[in-house]
């Protein structure tokens, strides 16, 4: 298990699976084969599989401040019911013994902290115990951006049809109803040196989580960026993965934009290994390299 320092702040990686998820240009609708085919020299082997689908890694970060334990995102879960999803339906996954190998039992973890409140980032939110949905982090307080909650909130009580209404309603009410969500503003700050950041688009409550400790530098993407693809093409949006392309499209060049050549390390929700790394702008200004650390 690779550990990253920012400053004194320690983070792993915590996976629970990688999957070949889709054809790359049905995710991405706006990638043409010429430009697929102009990219693929610059993205790591096994990041497009060989048949053009994306590789997604679906992780968790584990981040130890010397005063909490810290987890991001909490992946896809075991035992849970996605009908839009089928193979993300009834995992088995060794998910406790990812984090184990990074370092943390459950009853370790102080704060479950959410980018955003999609199936496959709060699914390990709960677990199935004699036939309930119980929070999986029990002495964790689960932090969600309020205007996040209340999106998916209101989505829930009004009946509709949407494909994350499951994960709301197993992985997100069970922690509601436990009394251990602590629903937050989007410049929430956690300790000094953890914050969260508003990034809308992918959905409308999006966060990142901003680290500083020392010179360190790090932020924790969450969906801001799915793939490697869009450092060279900050413009494609997956659909219909987002809420708002359009802001989404707005937001992700925009932070692209900030970190680049700054230093700053980045956690991205989905990049299989090598995962972590900087952004560097191009020559010319055509897109953006990724420096792994």
């Amino acid at each position: 298990m690779s550990h990253t320092q920012i400053g004194s702040f320690e983070i792993a990686r915590a996976v629970e699976l990688e999957f070949p998820l889709a054809p790359i240009r049905t995710f991405f609708p706006d990638l043409t084969q010429e430009m697929l085919d102009a990219a693929r020299p610059e993205i790591p082997s096994g990041h497009i599989t060989d048949d053009d689908h994306l590789m997604l890694s679906f992780h968790s970060y584990v981040v130890k401040t010397g005063r909490h334990n810290i987890l991001v995102d909490t992946c896809c879960g075991n035992d849970k019911e996605r009908p839009s999803r089928p193979d993300f339906s009834h995992l088995n996954n060794d998910y406790i013994g990812a984090l184990s190998r990074a370092g943390v039992t459950p009853e370790q973890i102080h704060f479950v902290m959410c980018t955003h409140l999609h199936w496959d980032h709060v699914g390990w939110n709960t677990r199935l115990v004699d036939g309930k949905w119980v929070p999986t982090f029990p002495n964790a307080k689960y932090v969600m951006a309020r205007r996040e909650y209340e999106h998916w909130d209101a989505i829930y009580q009004s009946g509709v049809d949407n494909r994350h209404r499951n994960g709301f309603e197993d992985s997100v009410l069970p922690i509601i109803r436990a009394e251990r969500a602590v629903l937050v503003d989007d410049d929430f700050e956690l300790e000094t040196g953890v914050w969260l950041e508003p990034c809308p688009g992918h959905t409308p409550g999006n966060v990142v989580i901003n680290l500083k400790s020392g010179d360190g530098r790090g932020v924790l993407s969450g969906d801001v960026i799915h793939h490697r693809i869009q450092l060279l093409h900050p413009e494609l949006s997956p659909v219909p993965a987002d809420s708002d392309s359009d802001l989404s499209r707005k937001t992700r060049t925009a932070f692209i934009e900030k970190h680049a050549g700054t230093g700053n390390v980045l956690f991205p929700g989905h990049f299989p290994a090598p995962t972590v790394g900087r952004i560097e702008s191009r020559p010319g200004g055509q897109g953006f390299t990724y420096e792994a650390v």
